[in-house]
């Protein structure tokens, strides 16, 4: 959440400033601001073009940071956007993270005499440094010392006009690097705003603080201990994070689950063996014999997709698996036995706070934990003993589409490789080893139908209230479709698994209350039809999801979108495809701001 850039180097520093945070700007949009050695700090509530348009054609400098804000202490206004400053308007910073003594912290300084100017925990940081900087510390050291005193987390990049060819950045909790270039350098909390730039880039690790100059860099770590860092790789392509001619980020996403499934499954799927190639797993594969147990954590569509997981593991591995929300998961104790019990983690950007604090308390306790990440290099994917890559590509859209449909394929991977070292049959294998590799052409199928499902959103697109059900596999994917809806609509829906209607939700259902019922021809489908059923006796409105050629579907729903057949175990992936567009075209129809929903950001790395 929130988003940082920064650059020194010898350059005018506002273009690359501008550019990542219209980049970064998924993370947070509600205000933003910048500063700039020799021209000094422009912050302005509302979007990054807002702050853009405002600042003067001689605003420029070689040095600079600036942040885009999703608003946690103090609302979205002008006096609460970063940079915030110190008393002196010496010291100024942006920063990613809570403060969690910030009350303390802030009337400790207020009795020194040092007045606030805006609601925020971050100025209580700008205030610290500025205190010990004033009085003579560097400024690492000034930044050093303040974070000795504060609770909480922190990315954060501090400039000084004391020392202004010089910017000093520090880590915990909250994700930060900076992308080496020639005499220059890029700083950010996300890697996007870099590819157009550098491909080289170090991360920070907790801890950790560098210190940058046009001259190059140090990083130390809090007791002043030098540290060797290496220079890794960014593989994701600049063209991959563009709109391209598509009006939203979201509608690209959705288009693009075809590829995103290939490149998912190139080279992990064995044919002739009917078993899961997972190279990330290779050297914990042993330990995998005597696993009794699987927590799987993840927070939003990630836990849902976590939720279809469970499923695969326990149907084709035997393996008993808990569905833990990480927010929840972190803050209780674990009653696995260690040794035999593993931790899978799900997160796109694998900066999930909650979820990274979950893996945490495993590793502590002796567990395996395992990471399904989408972002190379992020703080999950290197704290896990291992893990596997999902190979979405960057995902811009607030809204989590094809990286949700990349976990859905290596959880079903996963399956495979523990169901083929247990009790699948290598019979069973081949068979969803080869139903996998139909899958993208199968979305392909739905995709070019998407204007049937653009007519029916059109239809609904007016109400308050949406019911969306399904059982087994399905019955996450209602969870997961209903959250959709409620991220970019703003209609208010629910996600429940089908069986349970008659213990509450029935009472809600009447003419203006419409239901989206995944329905295909599966091992429970006439379940569902019995439960499809009852919503139409109480004059309930069905939208049905169900595969090709169940016509007779129509005798009892309103509305129909088909998908192709496939193997039980994928449908998820089908029926989910529907259900994006579906909420997508709802949105669009009631003018949103599809790919920046009020409220929301797009990676969650503070509690």
């Amino acid at each position: 959440m929130c988003g940082i850039v920064g650059y020194i180097g010898r350059k005018d520093a506002v273009p690359f400033l501008i550019d990542g945070l219209k980049a970064l700007e998924y993370r947070g949009y509600d205000s933003a601001g910048i500063y700039v050695t020799g021209s000094g700090a422009v912050k302005r509530a509302g979007k990054v073009a807002v702050l853009a348009s405002s600042l003067p054609d001689t605003f420029s400098g070689n040095a600079g940071i600036a942040h885009t804000r999703w608003a946690t202490h103090g609302p979205p206004t002008e006096r609460n956007a970063h940079p915030h400053t110190d008393a002196s308007q010496s010291v100024w910073i942006v920063h990613n993270g809570i403060i969690e003594n910030h009350a303390e912290l802030r009337d400790m300084l207020i009795q020194e005499g040092i007045p606030f100017s805006s609601d925020t925990d971050t100025e209580v940081l700008s205030q610290l440094i500025g205190t010990y900087h004033t009085r003579g510390d560097l400024l690492e050291d000034a930044v050093e010392k303040a974070l000795k005193k504060i609770r909480g987390t922190y990315g954060l990049a501090v400039m000084s006009n004391r020392e202004p060819s010089k910017i000093v950045i520090a880590r915990l909790g909250s994700p930060l690097m900076f992308g080496v270039g020639t005499d220059e350098y890029y700083i950010a909390s996300d890697a996007t705003p870099l590819l157009s730039r550098t491909r080289n880039v170090i991360y920070l690790e907790d801890g950790e603080l560098a210190i940058l100059t046009k001259e190059g860099y140090v990083v130390r770590d809090m007791s002043r201990q030098p540290i060797e860092k290496t220079i890794e790789t960014l593989e994701w392509s600049t063209e991959a994070a563009q709109k391209h001619s598509f009006e939203h980020f979201m509608l690209k996403e959705i288009m693009e689950i075809p590829e995103v499934i290939q490149d998912t499954l190139r080279g992990r799927v064995a044919t002739k063996d009917g078993d899961a190639v997972l190279g990330g797993l290779r050297d914990v594969a042993k330990r995998f014999k005597d696993v009794r147990r699987i927590i799987i954590t993840g927070c939003g569509s990630a836990y849902y997709a976590g939720f279809v997981g469970k499923h695969l593991i326990e149907e084709f591995a035997g393996i008993p698996v808990e569905i833990e929300i990480a927010s929840e998961l972190r803050y209780r104790p674990f009653t696995a036995d260690p040794k035999h019990t593993v931790l899978l983690a799900v997160s796109q950007s694998g900066e999930t706070a909650d979820t990274l604090e979950a893996i945490r308390l495993a590793k502590k306790q002796g567990m395996l934990t395992l990471g399904i990440v989408n972002v190379v290099g992020s703080t999950i994917a290197r704290e896990t003993d291992a893990g596997i890559y999902n190979h979405a590509g960057p995902e811009i859209g607030v809204a989590s589409t094809k990286a949700f449909v990349s976990q859905l394929v290596v959880l079903i991977l996963v399956a495979l490789f523990l169901g083929r070292m247990r009790t699948l049959s290598t019979a069973e294998g081949k068979k969803l080893a080869k139903a996998l590799l139909k899958l993208p052409e199968q979305v392909r199928t739905i995709l070019a139908g998407r204007k049937a499902i653009e007519k029916i959103a059109r239809k609904y697109s007016n109400v308050e209230n949406v019911l969306y059900i399904g059982r087994k596999y399905q019955c996450p994917v209602a969870y997961e479709g209903a959250l959709k809806l409620k991220e970019i609509s703003y209609i208010h829906a629910e996600g429940y698994g089908a069986g349970e209607m008659k213990h509450g939700p029935l009472a809600l259902i009447d003419e203006s209350f419409p239901t989206v019922a995944l329905a295909p021809r599966d091992s429970l489908y006439e379940k569902m039809c019995s439960n499809i059923e009852e919503i139409r006796a109480r004059g309930g409105k069905v939208i049905a999801v169900t595969t090709d050629g169940n016509n007779a579907i129509r005798r009892i729903a309103d509305d129909v979108i088909f998908v192709p057949k496939t193997h039980e175990a994928l449908l998820p992936i089908l029926t989910t495809i529907p259900l994006q567009l579906f909420a997508y075209y709802v949105a669009r129809e009631r003018g949103l701001p599809i790919d920046k929903p009020r409220n929301l950001a797009k990676s969650v790395t503070v509690e």
